[in-house]
């Protein structure tokens, strides 16, 4: 359906140009006549035509003016302008409004017809734009907020690689440096520090799209996954450091959006805010917002804020935590647990009242690092009943769930690896098999499987317990006895189509596997 707008102070000029599209066009136009420039604005407003005749001398605005104003609220009505003055100044002012036809009095019925048809064509085109730009907003919501999430989980690694700025660049980041806000929440007690962290969790869990809601109304920032009973968010910044107005402002702005989130929520928040630091170096500022947590007195700190004997105070031992997700990327269940093990010990030393809500850090980040990289599939999040199996939890509950856990992603990360390797050297194999008669080299199977050449030569040996070319001349070899067997093959012939060029080399090889010559074999 095409709505049409016909504004014309003569009313026989009107109804012509009516009946000529209503003639034409039937069901498929919704048409409005008006006679004056005011009323074109006002239905411009009301009716939203897709598609307005408008003549240029009407009583009070003039038709070039109707059209300036509307334009000012939507560019997207396509204007057909009717004049019975063939003027420069006119048709000059009709393009710079960007009028789509400029036509002179008498207009024939064809000319309206085609004048129609063009625009109709027009309107699907923009139609057909808006819902495919609809589409891609959509999928960009679905995608946007699993960006997000590895973009935080990438500023948090040490070993980042280069993926750096593929994510700024989707994210429409373009300032060189952030600070991170840590948001923490649980239940308050008498000193002032947050309790029933497990708890806490499950609870945010249900409202996590609320809370990211609320806090996009008062930072601009990049919100991260829940850790734990926290939730980092990233801020980016024009510079490197942070001035003091700066800095009371940003602590201004956090507490009204804690006051808004208790209220909210019905739980008890803080917050810990890091120092301006570049994308480099962004777990820097982090492991600043968690210590204004832990050592920090009130609702928002900053650690410029911090004491100097705060500061100097022995620091979670992050490089241990770093190791044991790397052990447990590769699998390594051993070497993990171990350093999980002597994290444990760490935090019983200094932190006793944040055990559970490390290990189940330390767990949420494993997984959702093996998530990224394709080793473990979505939809293994830990659920809320697990969860509460840490809430009140000793010590030795705590490091036997915690172990339990990490053997458990470290099991399943082999087995996905050893599959992956397992069709890797499954479709390398069936490709050797098939094409063993031409000219193939290591590099061109790698490069199919999309493998470098050298982790594919390995992964190979390891699954087929031969390398490259011990396997190609295997399969070779084999079809060389297969071949021979048919008298009518001669042995040149058998050279050829088992993928050599040399006779003299065949028989060499053919020897080296089988114990004689081709000759020899044939008649044995």
């Amino acid at each position: 359906m095409f709505r049409i707008l016909i504004a014309d102070d003569e009313g026989i000029m009107r109804e012509s140009i009516r009946n000529t599209i209503q003639s034409n066009f039937a069901s498929d136009c919704e048409v409005q006549t008006v006679r004056t420039g005011r009323e074109v604005v006002e239905q411009c407003a009301t009716f939203r035509p897709d598609i307005a005749f408008v003549d240029i001398q009407m009583p009070g605005l003039s038709g070039i003016q109707a059209i300036q104003e509307v334009r000012k609220t939507d560019p997207s009505i396509l204007f057909i302008i009717i004049t019975a003055y063939d003027r420069f100044s006119y048709a000059q002012e009709a393009v710079n409004l960007g009028v789509m036809e400029y036509i002179t009095k008498p207009v024939t019925k064809k000319k309206i017809v085609d004048v129609c048809v063009r625009a109709m064509h027009q309107v699907e085109e923009m139609r057909r734009k808006r819902s495919d730009d609809l589409r891609v907003r959509e999928k960009l919501e679905i995608v946007q907020p699993m960006i997000e999430v590895a973009f935080i989980n990438n500023l948090l690694q040490e070993d980042r690689g280069a993926g750096m700025r593929d994510y700024l660049d989707m994210l429409d980041i373009h300032e060189e440096y952030g600070f991170f806000c840590v948001l923490e929440f649980g239940d308050g007690d008498s000193s002032g520090n947050l309790t029933n962290a497990v708890g806490s969790n499950v609870k945010m869990n249900q409202y996590y799209q609320e809370l990211k809601n609320t806090v996009h109304d008062y930072l601009d920032c990049i919100i991260g996954p829940l850790m734990g009973n926290r939730v980092p968010l990233f801020i980016p910044f024009q510079r490197d450091r942070m001035s003091y107005e700066q800095r009371v402002e940003m602590i201004t702005r956090i507490r009204n959006l804690l006051r808004r989130l208790e209220s909210d929520f019905e739980l008890s928040f803080r917050s810990g805010i890091g120092g301006v630091h570049s994308m480099e170096e962004a777990s820097m500022s982090f492991r600043e917002a968690v210590r204004c947590l832990r050592q920090g007195e009130g609702h928002v700190v900053h650690v410029m804020d911090l004491s100097a004997a705060a500061k100097t105070q022995e620091e979670y031992p992050y490089a241990l935590e770093q190791k044991c997700i790397q052990l447990g990327m590769m699998a390594d269940a051993d070497g993990a647990c171990a350093c999980a093990e002597e994290l444990m010990e760490w935090m019983e030393q200094h932190n006793p009242e944040e055990l559970a809500m490390r290990a189940l850090t330390m767990v949420i980040h494993l997984q959702q690092k093996a998530m990224e990289n394709g080793l473990l599939q979505g939809g293994q999040e830990l659920k809320g009943d697990s969860l509460m199996e840490l809430s009140g939890a000793g010590r030795p509950q705590v490091v036997q769930w915690l172990l339990s856990r990490i053997k458990s992603i470290c099991e399943d990360i082999s087995s996905r690896k050893r599959r992956e390797s397992e069709n890797v050297v499954s479709r390398a194999a069936s490709y050797i098999r098939e094409h063993y008669a031409e000219e193939i080299t290591l590099d061109e199977v790698s490069r199919l499987v999309d493998i470098s050449p050298y982790y594919f030569s390995k992964l190979f040996k390891q699954e087929t317990g031969e390398n490259f070319i011990e396997y190609l001349t295997y399969i070779r070899i084999e079809k060389a006895k297969e071949f021979l067997a048919n008298p009518r093959c001669s042995i040149k012939e058998v050279c050829i189509m088992c993928g050599y060029s040399d006779p003299n080399y065949f028989s060499r090889i053919f020897k080296k596997y089988v114990g004689m010559t081709p000759s020899e074999y044939r008649g044995s």
